[in-house]
């Protein structure tokens, strides 16, 4: 607000918008201002007016209509104005005559990265004292990205394009660009204009989030189709070597690289006679099992609507509720799908194309399941970040579905060299001032290698299928590649010795002619250890550790053995609760909310004190557990991680949720309630 003229670039999920708006409230408040523009996709204009209704009390309208209707919204005077680019690129010299904004905000401002766009050149016609960009992407590909955005902020930060391009680019005899320079400059030269913060740096007010990355074979009539397209690729990369490509020729490499990433999903994408489809049932087999959890929402994305069509067929067929929301959807009915989806306990799925990327907020969802990987880091990050957000209360979990050995599995190595431009330029991280151009020749001809690169056989053994069963002392066993593409391999059992592991890395099956594997045999509560560090973002696992025998969330310490006075202390536990929880739910059912918070929390408290006897914790319980407490058997697997948000929302005795989400908490009750009398032998 005090810059006037800032960049806003906190990563998706922070509350850019409400940042935003609270700036022109208080604009209006200290400087009088009247007039606010907001320019934003299409889809978000009802994110925006959600958020101005919730947080501030001054007018706004929404621009809609054919050209007449627009002019005659534009006379009228309105705190707030709602357009979207399509409509500036029309309407920009009407808007500027008849509003005359005293603040424009751009939202979602990656729209204006390519400066000669006719959406750049519009928008860049606008004039206002104050102005306030606001991507969580603000460089996705090139460092050109960020030129254009700050052009229409301040456009004597970077000067004119050549001078920049001479400021931050390495060029060759032929002063054409073939690397990247004085990158840490370029981060110094922005921080006055640019504000962004990242999740890690508020990560205690975010849930964990953990990323899977599911490897899908494919079949014999997908592996012919992609093949097919890979020797034209394989022909064009051969003749980049010798010369550049001409501008036809460029043109056909990239449709034929798109057609083997559609392939990578399904032949369907371009041959509607074709369904065969193996992420489709991957799909099916993870939508049985995480929708087994009633709480479970979960966004479906696919940067192809013909694949998105197939999965409507398949929820369909298994009788589930799914909101639909692509390009092709008008904006009314796209805010519909939105509304059902966030509101409707039947509606369990969200399918979008990118189209739904950007700016949604889908907190009520904790899973995403991206069917493809988009070439933009930037673009999987947005993704992600409708459902990891500020005010998301569950732990998140992200599966990406990867055709094995195929472009989308070499992809991930591009995605990262991207990731670390970015970092560098808007964070100065990696102590990086010079990289290599990634839109160079040489590094074309890199990428296309790394593309096209078969892998090696240790490799293929990492995502090939167990040849041998284990021994039985093996609970968990993964395989990913290392950065030198050797084989390495973790194993979790009760035990380690030289016979486990030749037991080990004989039901592998690796030829004695190549190098061995890695082998790391770790116990069960070191893993335990491993596993909740992570959760809690104190490290990572590898991206592409890909399991192969057991379930890690199954794994658990054993609990002590547990004593008769223990168990006959929980059951006096579960007796305390029973009456008030008949109270509760005779209550709740009448609509008595705010009535059944005093016996609806007793009954909580009782059942977590329950539990934790009959597991043999109940030395550490006091009156109550304390928060610290239920996260620490949450991580041990004692309480379901569902009892965390129900406790902290009873101790607040305040109901600030929509109905909704009080029967979600009423149902958790219920699952406790059923969790504990079953382990005391209770079924009635």
């Amino acid at each position: 607000m005090f810059n006037e003229r800032a960049l806003l670039g906190d990563e998706m999920g922070l509350g850019k918008t409400i940042q935003a708006i609270a700036a022109c409230a208080l604009l209006q408040q200290t400087q009088g201002i009247q007039r606010v523009l907001v320019v934003t996709t299409a889809s978000l204009k009802a994110e925006w007016e959600e958020q101005i209704q919730k947080f501030v009390d001054l007018p706004y309208q929404i621009i809609i209509g054919d050209r007449a209707h627009r002019l005659q919204q534009y006379r009228q005077r309105c705190f707030f104005t709602l357009t979207n680019y399509e409509q500036v690129i029309t309407d920009a010299p009407d808007i500027q005559s008849l509003i005359k904004p005293d603040v424009v905000i751009l939202d979602e401002a990656q729209r204006i990265k390519n400066w000669q766009t006719r959406t750049a050149h519009a928008i860049k016609q606008m004039r206002s004292r104050y102005a306030f960009v606001l991507t969580g992407t603000p460089l996705e590909n090139r460092i050109d990205d960020i030129y254009s955005i700050v052009q229409f902020l301040d456009p004597t930060l970077f000067g004119p394009l050549f001078r920049f391009n001479r400021d931050f680019y390495q060029l060759n005899d032929k002063g054409k660009p073939v690397a990247y320079k004085n990158l840490d400059q370029l981060h110094l030269r922005l921080r006055p204009l640019l504000l962004r913060r990242r999740k890690n740096e508020v990560e205690k007010e975010l849930p964990p989030c953990t990323l899977q990355n599911h490897f899908v074979g494919m079949t014999e009539e997908q592996t012919l189709r992609y093949e097919e397209q890979e020797s034209y690729v394989s022909r064009l990369a051969k003749i980049a070597e010798r010369r550049p490509l001409s501008p036809e020729e460029f043109k056909r490499l990239q449709v034929h690289l798109s057609c083997m990433r559609m392939l990578c999903d399904t032949p369907y994408i371009l041959d509607n006679t074709c369904r065969d489809c193996p992420k489709l049932i991957e799909l099916e087999n993870l939508l049985t099992e995480l929708l087994m959890d009633t709480q479970n929402k979960i966004i479906i994305f696919s940067e192809w609507v013909q694949m998105l069509q197939l999965v409507r067929e398949l929820v369909q067929k298994m009788g589930l509720g799914a909101a639909w929301h692509t390009g092709s959807v008008p904006q009314s009915k796209r805010r519909q799908e939105i509304h059902r989806f966030k509101q409707d306990p039947q509606c369990r799925l969200f399918l979008s194309s990118d189209s739904g990327s950007v700016g949604l907020n889908l907190q009520v969802a904790n899973v995403v399941v991206n069917l493809d990987l988009p070439w933009n880091p930037a673009k999987l990050a947005q993704r992600i970040a409708r459902a990891w957000r500020k005010h998301q209360s569950r732990h998140v979990q992200v599966i990406n579905l990867i055709a094995e050995n195929s472009i989308e599995h070499r992809m991930l190595h591009i995605l990262n060299q991207k990731e670390n431009l970015a970092q560098s330029v808007l964070h100065g991280d990696n102590d990086l001032s010079e990289m290599k151009l990634p839109s160079g020749r040489e590094a074309f001809l890199e990428r296309m290698t790394v593309l096209l690169q078969k892998p090696s056989v240790p490799v293929m053994q990492a995502q090939s299928a167990l040849d041998a069963p284990l021994p039985d002392a093996v609970l968990y066993l993964a395989t990913c590649k290392t950065n030198a593409d050797q084989l390495a391999v973790l194993a979790v059992s009760e035990s380690d010795s030289p016979v486990l592991r030749k037991q080990i890395q004989s039901a592998l099956n690796a030829p004695s002619s190549m190098q061995s594997p890695i082998l790391e045999i770790l116990d069960r509560q070191t893993f335990i250890t491993i596993q909740r560090l992570a959760q809690a973002g104190l490290l990572s696992l590898h991206p592409q550790l890909r399991p192969l025998h057991g379930d890690a969330a199954t794994i658990t310490v054993d609990p002590p053995v547990v004593s008769e006075r223990e168990l006959a202390l929980a059951r006096q536990q579960l007796q305390k609760a029973d009456r008030p929880f008949r109270l509760t739910g005779l209550l709740f059912n009448s609509g008595f909310y705010e009535e059944a918070l005093a016996p609806w929390l007793e009954v909580v408290e009782s059942l977590l004190i329950a539990i934790a006897w009959q597991q043999g914790y109940g030395n550490i319980v006091e009156n109550i557990l304390s928060i610290e407490q239920i996260q620490q058997l949450i991580a041990q697997h004692v309480l379901p991680a569902e009892s965390l948000p129900l406790s902290i929302f009873l101790r607040k005795k305040q109901l600030h949720i929509d109905e909704t989400q009080l029967k979600h908490f009423w149902q958790d009750t219920q699952k406790l309630m059923q969790l504990i009398s079953s382990r005391l032998g209770f079924t009635d």
